[in-house]
């Protein structure tokens, strides 16, 4: 059962957090179209920045849900001073990723905010949510950037059969059929990234916006050729750079043209076929509500067709 804050969403979808492609104008319009906005606290470069972004979102959303990324990981040398400004800001969601949710836990629980862990394995998710986790991301096969191996069709019950906290799920969902059946998987939220991408707010630049428009699921690999953790990577973005997704990570990454990680050389989830256009946040949202009802109609049309044997004389699945 969602909590109360997640509940008022118009649809159960998180507009995932994009490292380089989600800022404060993708997050209030997610959120004021009714989806949880959210952005990772990296895209800040400073503390300072991100204080900034915070203040910017909080007057824009009203009172909307929103959240923040925040990387826990013990090479974060600004974790302190990111817990600083979450615990004035008060993000109603915080979703900690590549370490130990435990430091947000606490501070975030201190002031009534939800904690959701992102996880993309059943041991990770077992130690979140014994870190005191209300929600666990499930990071699936299909998601874009670094990406996870299960499928969600596993990953979910596999996770509810320990957990009892609301579950986000992800990986290749770019439409509202996609988020239906996401959540007939038991999951309560569902998490959108690339479709989100190609929107007007996004700060993606023009050239990945496009590619992503341009090309489908065929033309991305699965490659540790960048950062040395295998990752959804659109081919023609490493090519254009001299990158051989097939080498070893030293000698694609090396000895490619001068190219940054994630600025220069792009990601995207296997949703991305589903991407016609770069199109206004709240025309997305709209879309996706009226293809999620279309799903969730085919669901209550499917439910009531007779099909199976007759039980004590009346039509099995009848009313």
């Amino acid at each position: 059962m969602l909590p109360e804050v997640l509940s008022r969403l118009r649809l159960p979808v998180l507009c995932a957090p994009m490292f380089l492609v989600s800022g404060p104008e993708l997050v209030i319009a997610a959120s004021r179209a009714g989806v949880l906005g959210s952005f990772p606290a990296p895209n800040c470069r400073t503390a300072a920045e991100l204080d900034e972004w915070l203040t910017t979102i909080r007057a824009g959303v009203g009172d909307a849900p929103w959240a923040l990324n925040l990387v826990t990981h013990r090479t974060n040398s600004r974790l302190a001073d990111d817990l600083r400004l979450v615990a004035e800001h008060r993000p109603p969601i915080v979703i900690t990723a590549l370490g130990s949710p435990a430091p947000a836990v606490e501070i975030v629980h201190g002031y009534g905010g939800l904690v959701i862990a992102d996880v993309i394995d059943l041991r990770l998710a077992r130690k979140a949510a014994a870190a005191g986790v209300d929600g666990l991301g499930l990071v699936s096969a299909g998601s874009g950037g670094h990406t996870g191996h299960l499928s969600p069709l596993a990953f979910v019950p596999a996770v509810r059969s320990f957990f009892d906290g609301f579950l986000v799920v992800g990986g290749g969902v770019a439409d509202g059929f996609g988020i239906a059946g996401g959540l007939a998987t038991g999951a309560d939220l569902v998490s959108v990234g690339t479709r989100f991408l190609a929107t007007a707010e996004s700060r993606a630049v023009p050239e990945y916006k496009q590619m992503v428009v341009d090309h489908g699921p065929d033309d991305l690999v699965i490659s540790a050729a960048v950062t040395g953790t295998p990752a959804s990577w659109l081919r023609p973005s490493l090519e254009r750079h001299g990158i051989d997704p097939a080498a070893s990570v030293a000698r694609a990454y090396d000895s490619a043209a001068p190219a940054s990680r994630w600025k220069d050389l792009w990601a995207a989830g296997q949703g991305l076929g589903a991407i016609t256009e770069v199109a206004p946040t709240a025309d997305v949202v709209d879309r996706l509500e009226a293809e999620f009802h279309a799903a969730v109609a085919r669901f209550v049309s499917s439910a009531g067709t007779p099909t199976g044997p007759t039980v004590a004389g009346s039509t099995a699945g009848s009313t």
